[in-house]
């Protein structure tokens, strides 16, 4: 992710530390309690150090908003979320894709982004979003009010994605699905391999629809669906990420 200046790079990393994002220092102490009855991830997770991935514009010059959108299939009149949303890229465009019969929820865990976030959608007088602030093991959203959760470029960077995904399992709608848009590579590179994402979804219950390998965004795009049942927190089983090769 493209830094926004040392001012910025200090405070999120301020952010991230509360949050208990530094894998290396990761006692029982720093996770929240709501989450201690879920396995802790049996993998690095990579710091904050950024709310954008890239500038809008050079997003922009190479359709990924668009491309992504279309894979994930959005259409006009869904209800979408959009976490981890930072400054808002995808937030935007998705309201403009669902438009004003549908709904748009921006969500960060950082409150100092959603303020901004906030700002930025009353100043484009985005009516049909809300923005929310969430937590590193829960997102906070609605039951059974979700056509899309959107998840790009920082699923890598949720410190309790068991504790996480488990809540945001019943946030879908009956045909509702979860898109991760991430790149191929160690979770503390700022990536996630395909085969440790998928495992670590389907051990909440959720289950896989599609892999697309190659996106504008970069990296691939996974789809994900409710299974037949949500696992209990006590029965989640930790995947571990794969090894990494010598040399």
């Amino acid at each position: 992710m493209q830094p926004r200046g040392a001012a910025w790079l200090l405070a999120a990393l301020a952010a991230c530390g509360l949050a208990g994002c530094d894998s290396l220092s990761r006692r029982s102490g720093d996770r929240p309690e709501t989450a201690h009855e879920f396995p802790r991830p049996d993998r690095p997770v990579a710091p904050i150090i950024s709310t954008r991935w890239s500038t809008e514009e050079a997003r922009d010059r190479v359709n990924e908003a668009a491309e992504i959108m279309d894979k994930a299939g959005i259409a006009p009149g869904m209800t979408v979320a959009d976490i981890g949303a930072g400054e808002g890229y995808y937030t935007v465009r998705l309201a403009r894709r669902v438009g004003p019969e549908g709904r748009v929820l921006g969500q960060d865990i950082i409150a100092e982004v959603i303020d901004a976030l906030g700002r930025r959608v009353t100043r484009e007088n985005w009516e049909n979003v809300s923005v929310k602030l969430g937590t590193p093991d829960d997102p906070k959203l609605p039951d059974a009010s979700f056509d899309r959760v959107m998840m790009v470029h920082m699923y890598h960077e949720i410190t309790e994605p068991y504790a996480f995904l488990w809540r945001l399992y019943p946030a879908l709608k009956r045909q509702g699905q979860v898109i991760v848009v991430d790149i191929d590579r160690a979770t503390d590179q700022h990536g996630t391999p395909p085969a440790l994402l998928r495992c670590e979804f389907e051990a909440v219950g959720f289950r896989l629809v599609s892999m697309d390998r190659r996106t504008a965004a970069g990296g691939y795009l996974a789809r994900f669906a409710q299974g037949d049942h949500r696992v209990e927190p006590g029965d989640i089983r930790p995947c571990r990420a794969p090894a990494r090769a010598e040399g």
